[in-house]
């Protein structure tokens, strides 16, 4: 298939994700709602903008409300709410990043603080679809198939949508792998669809 352009891509995103077949999470065939939206990380600004639009058109032209979690400042809010958050800022200078990473995978730890608090975002249902955003800005220490394994429980009867500034390959052979920034491979995982593939 020929890569659409982001004009392009941002048409078949607005035409799916205002689509009945995929608010009601139609042909999944018992599958998790999870969809990533893989894209250029050079043209991450040209997405924000676009993500921006498709938002208020799907909430004006549409009904179709979006409740968008960026995972940066959702770990900023967790790292103050624990009230580590000035420890981290003192830690940061006289560290290296190896370091930085570990004090940040164990404070940030997918099952016992980033789910726990992504499920207080959703938890009261009042919207149509999550936008997951934020992936490149946590990475290392907060890795996506960690995130996507741990949110099958917590985002239920919802369709979600992360924006992933990479590449999603997927092969019969090696499965499926999350690449960031088209370098990083990020670790298999299988369960999600990818929305450019999806009809409307």
């Amino acid at each position: 298939m020929k890569p659409m352009d982001l004009n392009a891509q941002e048409a078949h995103l607005l035409a799916v994700l205002s689509s009945q077949r995929f608010l009601r999470m139609e042909g999944l065939s018992n599958e998790v709602p999870f969809f990533i939206y893989p894209f250029p990380p050079e043209a991450s600004l040209a997405v924000a903008q676009a993500k921006k639009r498709i938002k208020t058109k799907l909430s004006t032209k549409h009904g179709v409300t979006v409740r968008e979690v960026n995972l940066y400042d959702l770990s900023v809010e967790i790292l103050k709410g624990r009230g580590v958050w000035e420890r981290v800022l003192a830690f940061e200078p006289d560290h290296d990043k190896d370091d930085l990473r570990e004090m940040l995978q164990a404070m940030l730890d997918p099952q016992l603080h980033l789910a726990p608090a992504l499920r207080a975002k959703v938890q009261d249902g009042a919207f149509d679809i999550v936008f997951l955003t934020g992936i490149g800005e946590v990475f290392p220490y907060i890795r996506s198939h960690n995130v996507l394994n741990n949110l099958q429980s917590v985002v239920t009867g919802k369709p979600m949508l992360m924006f992933f500034p990479g590449d999603y390959r997927q092969s019969d052979s090696l499965g499926s792998s999350l690449v960031l920034f088209n370098t990083l491979t990020d670790d298999q995982y299988y369960r999600a669809k990818n929305i450019l593939e999806q009809e409307a």
